[in-house]
């Protein structure tokens, strides 16, 4: 058994893989660990140049694009490794990235899974959007970070530098225990890309698990590799799996209300599209809706199944008691430490 498998899901992008696999593989020489090319059916010559450039590294190549989800399945399902790291193939690592995140995981048993700081690897001294210094949500499902808030993205200026407990970690860069990846069932397929690392994570705390944020490690990420932030087909994504992990970990005395307040901010979300003239988004929130509601017999059958762990818990400090649009929009609080620690 290997003591970690680093994993990179490629489609077509060789431009990343050219440009990040040679960091990561001079700063991951340590014993035990392997590194993994996971091909989700590229068709740009990336399998063939790692073959040619890297014959160490195992591919593991899929017959279609199985999306982030699936493609990240089907592939851990091959590895025998006591940890995980999941790795995007636009993350530039630092020199001592593993050792430090494995001790911590070590010595604390009751940890599922962890990431380390991110920052914007175009604005270094920055947080990047999607992980900053760890995830939380709010009562109604909406995901925040701290060091970014929607699309307020502050610097780093060791504001968040401390060991903290979170309700999620980036699909980034997202160091997982195996075991404890298998035994919640790893991630929804259903989900394709987009928050089915927060659905993971609910789950895991659900499990009993405890997910952390450890601010000694660094990495910078390009992001919006594989979907740009301004895509429509990543806005339907967003607003159809937020619904999708509301209604399979929601406890349901909490339900019903959550899900219709969702929905109402969801249509005003959709209107704030029509105003400005952005009808493809104002779609996507419709087509998002639409696929909700015909995957509803499927979240449906999910909660039964684990209606015991579902009600017995819900109330994390790590997620926020207020409505996260209230205190953005209306309030005008733009960093965590304005909601959160206030």
């Amino acid at each position: 058994m290997n003591k970690a498998s680093i994993v990179i899901l490629n489609w077509n992008g060789i431009q990343y893989i050219k440009q990040f696999l040679p960091i990561v593989i001079e700063n991951s020489i340590i014993p035990g660990i392997e590194i993994v090319l996971v091909d989700n059916s590229s068709t740009d010559n990336s399998v063939e140049y790692v073959r040619a450039n890297f014959p160490f590294i195992r591919i593991i190549q899929l017959e279609k694009n199985y999306g982030f989800a699936l493609g990240y399945n089907k592939s851990l399902e091959q590895l025998d490794s006591e940890y995980y790291i999941i790795l995007n193939s636009d993350v530039e690592v630092s020199k001592t990235w593993i050792d430090p995140i494995l001790k911590y995981m070590d010595t604390n048993p009751d940890v599922g899974a962890c990431m380390p700081k991110l920052r914007w690897y175009y604005d270094r001294d920055s947080f990047e959007y999607s992980g900053a210094a760890g995830g939380f949500i709010d009562k109604y499902g909406y995901p925040f970070c701290r060091g970014r808030i929607f699309n307020t993205v502050e610097k780093d200026n060791g504001q968040y530098d401390n060991v903290k407990d979170i309700f999620w970690a980036t699909g980034a860069c997202f160091f997982v225990r195996a075991q404890t990846f298998r035994k919640v069932g790893g991630f929804d397929a259903r989900f394709f890309a987009h928050m089915e690392e927060i659905d993971l994570c609910w789950r895991m705390k659900l499990n009993g698990n405890k997910i952390v944020f450890l601010p000694f490690v660094t990495v910078f990420h390009v992001g919006g590799g594989a979907l740009p932030k301004e895509n429509s087909h990543k806005t339907y994504l967003n607003f159809r799996n937020n619904l999708f992990l509301l209604v399979k970990n929601l406890p349901s005395n909490r339900l019903i209300k959550t899900i219709i307040l969702r929905l109402l901010l969801d249509y005003l979300a959709a209107m704030y599209y029509i105003v400005n003239f952005r009808l493809t988004f104002f779609c996507a929130i419709i087509k998002a809706h639409i696929n909700f509601c015909i995957n509803l017999p499927y979240l449906i059958k999910y909660r039964k199944a684990n209606s015991l762990l579902i009600n017995g818990k819900f109330i994390f400090p790590e997620v926020l008691n207020k409505c996260l649009v209230s205190e953005y929009f209306y309030k005008k609080k733009k960093t965590y430490s304005e909601i959160v620690d206030n």
